[in-house]
């Protein structure tokens, strides 16, 4: 699987719930759409390598979520970085963009902001890749610790203890190194543009309210799966089996509310698409190939 040269990437900002979101966006949209959700602390630069290898069978659209990437949030628009608030935005981006039907590729933050998508338009939905994009309790690895004292205790010393740990070059290099078989493979362009764009001002503020917030996702999880259970999708659950964050019987878990998710793990990170962009890529095409002709179910 190659880049098609036939598809360019194009990059566009969109007025969307009074944010200006930046998105890439490559493919015909006459084909199946991939709506691409990234995570912390990364942007759609994240989906750079994979956006090419898919052009020629979707259309594809990656949006930086506020508080990320090259997303600019007017000061007046008094933004409340929150995760409703996050999904509010997407939902009024993609019908500021006209995506009326599209599959989701989840993976960290952008899963319970995909998935809250989900909830508001699930006759939207066609399939799911989720990569490391956890909906389970049991996903929560170890390394949740110190954020679950930070939401025990929102104190400055917490905050500051998360700022230190997560919001730094180190913190970020770990995040995209750890686990990695081979971590001369990764480019380390990645970690350095997350860095720098953390370090705006005032940005790493908005990331200490969203690492608290965080907490509402897990009371949203049974209504991700109650979303799973009803609509079978066509999903693949791609997992990088090495993530501290989030662990494999979350990837497993998925099969417990759709038995016809394809789960696999891989034996790299957290940021899987570092190592493994072509395999995945080759993995949606296969799962999601029926995905133009998928029609939700609806019921138990």
């Amino acid at each position: 699987m190659t880049p098609s040269p036939a598809f360019p990437v194009r990059y566009h900002v969109a007025d969307a719930d009074g944010v200006e979101v930046f998105y890439r966006e490559a493919g015909d949209p006459a084909n199946p759409t991939l709506l691409l959700l990234h995570g912390f602390p990364s942007s759609s630069h994240q989906f750079r390598a994979l956006i090419p290898l898919l052009a020629d069978r979707f259309h594809l659209v990656a949006p930086d979520l506020p508080g990320f990437g090259f997303t600019v949030v007017p000061a007046a628009r008094n933004y409340l970085y929150r995760f409703d608030t996050l999904a509010e935005t997407l939902a009024a981006f993609v019908d500021v963009v006209g995506l009326t039907r599209y599959a989701l590729y989840v993976f960290d933050y952008g899963a319970p902001v995909g998935l809250r998508l989900a909830l508001k338009y699930p006759e939207r939905v066609t399939g799911l890749v989720s990569q490391n994009g956890n909906a389970y309790l049991e996903g929560l690895g170890e390394a949740w610790a110190p954020v679950r004292a930070y939401w025990a205790d929102p104190s400055e010393e917490n905050r500051q203890i998360m700022s230190d740990a997560m919001l730094t070059l180190e913190g970020t290099k770990w995040q995209y190194l750890h686990g990695v078989k081979d971590p001369e493979s990764v480019a380390p362009e990645g970690y350095y543009l997350d860095t720098l764009l953390m370090d705006r001002p005032g940005n790493k503020e908005i990331q200490l309210d969203l690492f608290l917030d965080y907490a509402t996702n897990l009371t949203r999880y049974p209504e991700f799966q109650a979303f799973f259970r009803q609509a079978r999708l066509p999903s693949l659950i791609i997992w990088g089996e090495h993530d501290p964050f989030f662990i494999p019987p979350g990837a497993y878990a998925y099969q417990r509310d759709n038995p016809n998710a394809v789960v696999e793990l891989l034996d790299t990170g957290h940021f899987a698409l570092e190592t493994h962009v072509h395999h995945i890529a080759h993995r949606i095409c296969a799962v999601l190939g029926s995905v133009p002709d998928h029609k939700p179910v609806h019921g138990g």
